[in-house]
């Protein structure tokens, strides 16, 4: 990985990761709410390193949300009712920290500064509403150029396209672009295609704000 000291002049672009980078989640929470619910084998499902066909084609917006629902419950019993799914699927979600959206604030006065998030439209309706509660009408991805979600663009990190496709319609410099994430196989994907990329560590408990404050 990059050595980030005294690279704050070297970067003109930032792209970042959204869940666990900005929003702060718990797998192991919609894990639970699962198992709760009756499916006992979610882990085998789904995990953050490898997803299933059902996961990938739910974020590439190829499965409807109804579609999605469907699927699981054939996993679960029999009067598991959509509102239930929901709530476990979206239980992951734990907040999004006011002091983090004001330092990508900040960044933003240096560098172009982009979202790029595989997730899906259950998601994206959660952590909209959890923004209104938090930001109001401030919602907080406006400080972001333009913001990419997987389930909009019908392709997913780690995949070269998606990363291309944010490069070229935005005229970025690959080598001027730092791209950040907490999974290492998007990582991967970002270097593949040579652009900056530097893995952030949620399992040491790193945060952007702390582990990236050198770039203002």
């Amino acid at each position: 990985m990059e050595n980030l000291r005294g690279k704050s002049n070297f970067y003109n672009a930032i792209i970042f990761d959204l869940g666990g980078v900005i929003i702060d989640l718990d797998y192991q929470r919609t894990t639970a709410a699962f198992v709760k619910l009756g499916l006992e084998n979610f882990d085998d499902i789904y995990s953050k390193a490898k997803q299933s066909n059902l996961f990938d084609d739910f974020e590439k917006g190829i499965m409807s949300e109804d579609g999605f629902r469907s699927e699981l419950k054939k996993h679960l019993p029999e009067n598991t009712s959509d509102y239930e799914i929901d709530q476990a699927w979206n239980a992951m979600l734990i907040d999004i920290p006011v002091h983090r959206v004001e330092f990508i604030k900040k960044l933003g006065q240096k560098y172009r500064i982009f979202l790029l998030s595989n997730t899906n439209q259950i998601h994206v309706k959660a952590f909209s509403k959890m923004a209104d509660d938090i930001f109001g009408e401030n919602n907080f991805l406006e400080v972001f150029e333009k913001h990419y979600l997987s389930c909009e663009m019908g392709m997913r990190k780690p995949d070269a396209e998606i990363f291309e496709k944010v490069l070229s319609e935005n005229n970025l410099d690959r080598s001027k672009t730092l791209f950040i994430d907490d999974s290492k196989q998007h990582i991967e994907g970002a270097l593949k295609i040579r652009i900056h990329a530097e893995l952030l560590n949620v399992e040491r408990e790193e945060r952007v704000e702390e582990k990236f404050d050198n770039l203002i």
